[in-house]
Order: structure tokens, then sequence, then C-alpha cells
């Protein structure tokens, strides 16, 4: 072996010189290299630390009284007063977004009435959900009415709102004798009347409280079909009830608009074909007065549809012709005859579904759903009209799904006297309880502990969001709230303290069903694919919460007519709170400036290494003119 070769055998061994040299110069390499990543990670750290004392009052009003002034600031909204800048350039290469002309102004996409001509009138199908197909969408921006103005805080806006905002008066001169709404000025005055007494809706609902459980807690959700201007759901806010004021657009002209400028939780939607858009078992209690629904028509459709969404011992009112129709029926201007036949066919009706006749006094009846169906199957096998659904079909579809003229089955009990599905706690310890949904592992992969911990994952970003990124949440400065991806209603739970209400929005095809958990909460919700139109009218929600909802959507519709449904429904001055992965904001973000909101993107509440961020902004002031032309108003 030559010395050469020697020494090349050497070089390759373990032991060799060489090797130990060459070790010492990567071990010194590497060291530097991780020193450096370091020092680099600490710097951005401490910068993102350092910029977050201002960066997170993104949306923090000091004076809410400038917050709340009507609407013409000087120069425009100027949000750079206000908030500070985390990502200063935001592109320019975007679409510029026009005002829609002003016949739009009240536009209800999937309730247009043009629209709805189209389809048959029977059983006031034409006036349920038909929206636009995808090249009828509006690419523009819907105007506000000239003079518009920021509503009136709650509970004022209860009694008071802006003419400008809502000018109509049609129902002033058409309902006067019931005082559903009065012109006063510049102003429209909302007395608490109705169809339902002559002492108004205080009085009406004291007559109620007398009959049932309505200030114990053990009633917390209703609804109530035909609602007229939700005088009834307004005023039952008082007792912490918290009702789905629910009616279509029909020739009583903005019924449901009126009362989601009043701060009440409303929704436009008629008892047609199609469900109501609720899971089963989901109101504590059913209301109708004179809301001209035929009840006992069409094999008993819609008290069946009633009997679905009501839970097990939930009650249902109904007040007006028929009932009591012996004393009253000169006053209805109906033959006795014809009363007693409806009242006949109501009561025969409500005894197939198994309810019992709860309480009946004056012109206001009351029944109560039982607590389970032990004793009516047994009853529905002798007599099979209407028959119990089959087990096998899911009672909570209710998104475009037909109505069906039999009873759906409430959960099987092992006792007479056990509550279907599982008893609910009293208001307001009903909403920190785990929900019998999830108790009873009916929705899989929830857990009571999962349950807790979105509780206090939500707590913890509301408390982010309110002391850093939109600090007016506290003060009443926004009252109608919407979450578009509610989940468990972690959400709208961690804002209950607080003066507002929130529509949670669960996205129809959503992978878990949870708009039932909601309801056993005592909140109040909906089903909705975001690829359609809301039904709601144009300005009506103060702040929109969207958690994952553009990821959720991206590959099934156009991210635009999203942002601008969610400008239709939102108002002048407006909030919005997205959260998603950075890459998905940076495009939603893109899509807004060219819609006149002012946007910034914000740190995840666990800070600058989460890769979800959050993109806040407000919807910036401006209205339509009465020429039809459009433009900013300053």
């Amino acid at each position: 072996m030559t010395s050469k070769t020697f020494m090349g055998v050497l070089g390759n061994e373990p032991w060799s010189p060489k090797i130990h040299t060459a070790d010492l110069v990567k071990r010194k390499r590497l060291v530097w290299m991780v020193s450096v990543a370091g020092l680099c990670c600490f710097f951005y750290i401490l910068g993102s630390w350092q910029n977050s004392a201002n960066d997170l009052r993104l949306i923090s009003f000091e004076d809410q009284k400038v917050a709340r002034l009507p609407c013409k600031l000087p120069g425009g909204l100027d949000f750079s007063a206000h908030h500070s800048s985390l990502n200063s350039e935001s592109g320019s290469n975007y679409t510029t977004f026009e005002p829609c002309d002003m016949k739009y102004s009240e536009y209800t996409p999937c309730e247009d009435t043009e629209r709805s001509l189209k389809f048959p009138r029977d059983k006031l199908i034409y006036r349920e959900r038909h929206c636009p197909k995808e090249d009828e969408l509006l690419q523009c921006l819907i105007p506000a009415p000239a003079g518009y103005r920021n509503p009136l805080p709650w509970p004022q806006s209860r009694d008071y709102t802006w003419f400008a905002n809502t000018p109509h008066k049609e129902l002033t001169v058409e309902k006067a004798i019931q005082k559903w709404v009065q012109f006063q000025g510049e102003k429209l005055y909302f007395p608490g009347g109705g169809t339902f007494s002559a002492g108004g809706a205080d009085k009406y609902i004291d007559d109620i409280a007398a009959l049932i459980p309505l200030n114990d807690g053990s009633i917390r959700t209703a609804i109530d079909t035909g609602c007229g201007v939700a005088s009834w759901g307004a005023y039952l806010l008082k007792k912490n009830v918290l009702t789905m004021s629910f009616a279509p657009r029909d020739t009583h002209i903005s019924q449901v608009q009126f009362a989601l400028e009043r701060g009440v939780p409303a929704i436009l939607g008629v008892m047609a074909e199609n469900r109501m858009p609720y899971p089963a078992r989901s109101f504590d209690m059913a209301h109708c007065s004179r809301c001209l629904i035929p009840w006992a028509k069409y094999d008993s459709l819609y008290l069946i549809e009633v009997d679905r969404v009501l839970r097990p011992g939930g009650f249902w009112i109904l007040s007006g012709p028929p009932i009591n129709w012996e004393t009253h029926h000169k006053g209805w201007q109906r033959s006795e005859e014809d009363l007693k036949d409806e009242q006949d066919s109501i009561e025969n009706a409500a005894r197939n579904l198994c309810w019992k006749k709860y309480a009946e006094r004056d012109n206001l009846a009351i029944w109560q759903k039982p607590l389970n169906h032990a004793k009516c199957e047994k009853q529905r096998k002798l007599d099979s009209s209407p028959h119990i659904c089959s087990r096998a079909e899911n009672p909570d579809m209710a998104w475009y799904w037909k109505m069906e003229t039999c009873i759906t089955p409430l959960p099987e009990v092992k006792d007479t006297k056990e509550v279907a599905g599982g008893a609910l706690a009293k208001w307001p310890v009903r909403l920190t309880d785990v929900p019998p949904r999830i108790s009873s592992e009916s929705i899989p992969g929830l857990t009571a502990e999962s349950f807790r911990n979105d509780n206090l994952l939500w707590t913890k970003r509301v408390n982010y969001y309110t002391a850093h990124l939109i600090t007016p949440l506290v003060s009443g400065r926004y009252r109608n709230i919407m979450d578009m991806n509610a989940g468990l209603g972690g959400f709208a739970a961690a804002l209950v303290k607080y003066p507002v209400w929130v529509m949670n929005v669960m996205p129809f095809d959503a992978k878990l069903n949870t708009l039932g958990v909601i309801y056993e909460r005592g909140l109040i919700g909906t089903y909705q694919n975001w690829c359609e139109a809301f039904s709601t009218y144009p300005r009506t929600y103060d702040l929109i919460h969207a958690s994952g909802v553009f990821s959720m959507y991206q590959d099934r519709c156009n991210i635009e007519d999203i942002l601008l449904e969610m400008d239709r429904i939102l108002r002048p001055e407006g909030a919005i709170i997205i959260r998603d992965e950075v890459d998905v904001l940076n495009n939603v973000m893109m899509i807004s400036n060219g819609m006149r909101w002012e946007t910034r993107i914000a740190d995840h509440e666990d800070g600058p290494l989460v890769s979800e961020k959050i993109l806040i902004g407000v919807k910036t002031y401006w209205v339509g003119s009465n020429s039809n032309k459009t433009g900013a108003s300053t």
C-alpha cells in the first residue's frame, strides 16, 4: 500500500483528524445560522409588540356620541382619526363598484316582488324565497336613502326610528286604529299597538303571563308568525324572551324593515310550501295574532309545521278570529257559522297533533305540545290522520325542504313524564348548561368538554374584540349583530350581557348542523346558503361577524357576491369582523377596497405567529340622490 493510498484510507476513518476539523467548521456554521435566525425572530416579535398598542385600537371610537352622530361627518367618514394601520400598502389593482340605481334602495334579492309574480299564488308560493340566478346578480352597491341617519340607541329605538331611514307612511294610515306606527315629524313612533289587544303589547303580554309561566325563565325562545312591526317581540324582551319575528314582504310595506330598524329580531319569511328555516324543537312558544294563516287547510300543513319547530311542552298561542267567536263575531264582520267552522277545525287539528287545550280567555287561546310522544304514537296507530313521520328522516332539514303532512316524531323516552330530547334549564342557566343534543351525543364529535372549551374560546375572543378592536361593542353603538357561521353560538353567548342581539346563521351544508344546539342555549338563528342573499332588507345589521366563511365558500361561489351581500345588509358606518387565513383575507381586503369600506388586518388574539388573522373595518357613510343618480354625501 502506497503512502498516498494509506493517507486516503486514514482520511476516511472515523478517528481521522480531517473529519474532526470539518465537523468543527460545520458546528460553527450551524451555531452562526441558528443565532442569526433567533435574532431575526426576536426583533420581529419585538417590533410586532411595540406596534400592537396602536394597531389593536383599530376601531376604537373614543367618543361614543361622535360615533353616533347622524351621518354627515365633515369630509366624509374620517377613518384615520380613529384607526391606525397594520397594512398601509393594500394595493391599488381592484374593481370599483358603483352605486346601484335608487330604485334598488330597499332591494331584497330573494323576495323581489317582480320576480315573485312568475311563481304560483297557491299557498303563497310566490312569496317564498326565489333568488336571482348568477347572471342576474347586481354588481353594484345598494344606496341608502337621502338623509339616512344612524338608528337611535336601544331601548329608545324600540319606540322611535328616523323616518328618513324607512320613508313609508302606508302603515300609519292602514293600521292607524290598531296603533302599529305613527308619523311624528322626523320620526316614526311605535306605540306598542297591534292586532292583538286594544290595551297594547304590554297588557296583552301580561294577559298571556297570567295563563302560562312567562316570568320564570322557562320560556326563552319564541316565534311570531305574521309579526307585523314586531311589537310583540319588542315588548317580550323585557321578560328575557327572545323572539324570531317572521313575516313576508307583502302589501304591508316594510313591516320587517321597521322591526329591524327598531332593533328587534326579525326576518323575511312566509309559511307556504317549504319548511321554516329552523331545526326541529327550536321554540318554547309560537304565536299568531290575526296572522291570516289558514291553520286547518291543506290537511293542517301549517299547524304541523309549527309542531315541528315547537319544543316538547311548548305553547302555541292564537288570538283574534276565530277564538271565542260567540262573543266577538259582530266586530269581526264574519258569519257565526264561518267562524265556528274555523275554530272547530283548528281545535280538531290540535287534538290530532296530541296537543292539549291549555287555556282560553277572551279572544286568546293557548295549546300545549306534549312532553313526549309515548301516548301519541299509540293513538296514531288507531287514527293515522295525520300519521307520525318516519324516524329515518332528519327533522332538522329545513333549507328549501318541503313541509309534510305527518307529525315529526320526538326522540324516544323511557318514561311518559320524561321530556323528549332532554329537559332544559331555565334562563339564564340554560345559556351555559351543556345542551341536550350534546350531552346525548347526538352530534358526532361534540362532547361536554368541547362545548365548555368553545365557550372559553369565544369569551376570550370577544374580550379581545371589545378591549382592542371594536371597543364600542359594549356601549350600545351596535344593536343588530349577525354571526355568519355561528358554530355552537359561542360568539353570541359571550355578547349576551351587552345591549345587543345576534342572528346566529348556520350554513345549510355545514359539516355539523349545530343550529339546534344554539336554540337549546336560548339563542336564535336560521339556516342560510351564503351563495344566495339573506332574507332581510338592506341596512338592517350594525355589525357582521364572519369566522371561516370565505374559506368555506371560496370554491362554491364568487367571493365578490358574498361581500356585496354583506354590504347590502350592513348599515352605513356599520362594522365587520372577518376571521380567516391571511391569504384569504388579503383577497377579501382587495375586493373591499372597491366597496367604500375602510379595512385593516389585525393579528390573531394569540399573537402574530398564528396564521389566522382578523380583518376589521367600517362601511363608510354615503347615500343616494333622489334623482336616481347616486353619489357620496359628506
